[in-house]
């Protein structure tokens, strides 16, 4: 290996760890700002009926990290729903603000990629459900720690055989230069 393609490969390395370092920055970045207390007692529709509630924010579910996880939606005795609280994930519905301008005049909207009828299919909020849920939650939480410790290990070894590598790239150049020097 020439030293202009060892000084090739080393750039080339260095861009790419740069590279990753500035996107994973960049898909950190905060998308806005919510008032949790303005999103409690927030009308929820339906994408399919945009003008009829099929009932409110009861409550707002967070994970470890503090990331919203689900909201409950209490149907009232709308659509049939028998007055029950309905888990929805965070992937199955949009919040919308209305006058956003001034924090008291914040109004949420809440809709969901869901039907009324798929409403129904969803968990109830129950000390059964929140339970399970706060089991898996934690069992996930164990899971993804052993999986970054194993995956930092791995990269560590990794880095270090390339280093080693390098090392060795950069000797041998090293003697050969010295050799056609000689």
């Amino acid at each position: 290996m020439t030293r202009d393609s060892l000084r090739q490969t080393s750039i080339t390395a260095a861009l790419l760890a740069a590279g990753l370092t500035v996107s994973a920055t960049a898909s950190a970045a905060p998308q806005g700002l919510y008032s949790a207390d303005e999103l409690l007692d927030a009308d929820v529709y339906t994408q399919a009926d945009s003008e009829r509630s099929i009932g409110e924010v009861e409550d707002v579910l967070l994970d470890d990290d503090m990331r919203l996880r689900a909201l409950v939606i209490d149907s009232g005795s709308l659509l049939d729903l028998n007055e029950k609280q309905y888990v929805v994930e965070a992937d199955q519905f949009k919040v919308e603000t209305h006058h956003g301008e001034r924090i008291e005049d914040i109004e949420y909207r809440v809709t969901l990629s869901l039907d009324a009828a798929s409403l129904r299919d969803q968990p109830e909020y129950t000390d059964g459900w929140w339970n399970e849920a706060r089991e898996s939650m934690r069992s996930a939480w164990a899971d993804t720690q052993e999986g970054a410790a194993s995956a930092w290990e791995t990269t560590q070894e990794g880095a270090s055989t390339a280093l080693d590598r390098i090392g060795q790239a950069l000797q041998s150049a090293g003697e050969s230069a010295q050799k056609a020097a000689e």
